[in-house]
């Protein structure tokens, strides 16, 4: 059901109307528990005051992990992207046809941007640095961050708003790389 292929600048998924609801399910949830007070107090345990901005953070740092593993056409993250996503539209189609009898379809193949060299250095040391932190982060927060992740995974294929910011996303990380690259490593700054 869904396939990843690089095509150029771009790359090429497909998600189900299915998945695309468990992904707005998923993030509905989490902001009305945000909205609501979804912890215990100010704890390590990620929750927090209603409508404390600080917690979404977790959260919406996992959607930008999530949008830069979609970005990422082959490789780990690619890999685990597309096997995510396929979870979500296996899932998202058998709750839909048992809740309401109606198999999912195909929302969309959408063309999601793609991260080129110099945005690869940033993901790969994005990657490198939440990996060496792992143990350090709350299981909570690691909870919430991993809720983001398949949100950013499930939504961003679709061709209207979710599109838009993970292409902003994408070519904001590209932007980066090349800085860091031209500037720092080279020393050419203009």
């Amino acid at each position: 059901m869904t396939v990843t292929v690089a095509a150029g600048q771009y790359t090429t998924t497909t998600i189900s109307t299915a998945g695309f609801a468990l992904g707005l399910a998923l993030l509905g949830a989490e902001l009305w528990r945000w909205h609501k007070g979804g912890g215990k107090g100010k704890g390590e345990d990620g929750g927090g005051a209603a409508k404390d901005p600080k917690a979404l953070i977790p959260l919406g740092f996992g959607i930008v992990c999530g949008i830069l593993m979609i970005a990422c056409p082959a490789g780990l993250l690619g890999t685990l992207a597309g096997l995510l996503r396929w979870g979500g539209n296996s899932v998202g189609d058998v709750a839909m046809k048992w809740l309401t009898g109606v198999p999912s379809q195909t929302l969309g193949t959408a063309a999601t941007p793609r991260i080129d060299s110099y945005g690869a250095i940033v993901v790969a040391a994005l990657t490198f640095v939440l990996w060496w932190l792992r143990k350090q982060i709350a299981k909570a927060v690691r909870g919430k961050w991993w809720k983001g992740v398949l949100v950013g995974v499930l939504l961003c294929v679709s061709t209207g708003t979710a599109a838009l910011i993970a292409q902003q996303i994408v070519e904001g990380v590209n932007g980066v790389g090349a800085w860091a690259i031209t500037g720092i490593a080279k020393g050419e700054l203009t």
